[in-house]
């Protein structure tokens, strides 16, 4: 199942309201969705986002969409999930670059 980080479009006519939502890339887009993550009012241009929740389906691999991307840019979340995904690949390489421990062999008689 692939999932995306999308807007879900709510509110009356000409006055458009959005959920940031977490939806199986199948639904529809006011259709059935996973998780709700945020908001976002772009006649005030207030926006309300879940950061933790965010991150955590950014991080098992939820794609956002256009949209969604450019609204998590705004709000920081994309630069703390591409820097925490430096810190783990940084460490990851400290890792590998540990020497080998030395083996010793038994002297046989």
């Amino acid at each position: 199942m692939a999932v995306k980080i999308r807007l879900k479009r709510m509110g009356a006519k000409k006055k458009p309201f959005y959920r940031l939502v977490a939806a199986d890339s199948r639904s529809p887009r006011d259709g059935k969705f996973i998780e709700n993550l945020g908001t976002h009012n772009p006649l005030n241009g207030e926006t309300k986002l879940d950061e933790e929740a965010i991150l955590k389906w950014l991080g098992t691999g939820a794609i956002p969409t256009d949209t969604a991307r450019n609204l998590l840019s705004e709000a920081g979340i994309m630069k703390k999930f591409a820097d925490s995904k430096q810190k783990v690949s940084a460490k990851e390489t400290k890792k590998e670059e540990k020497p080998a421990k030395k083996t010793t062999s038994k002297k046989v008689k």
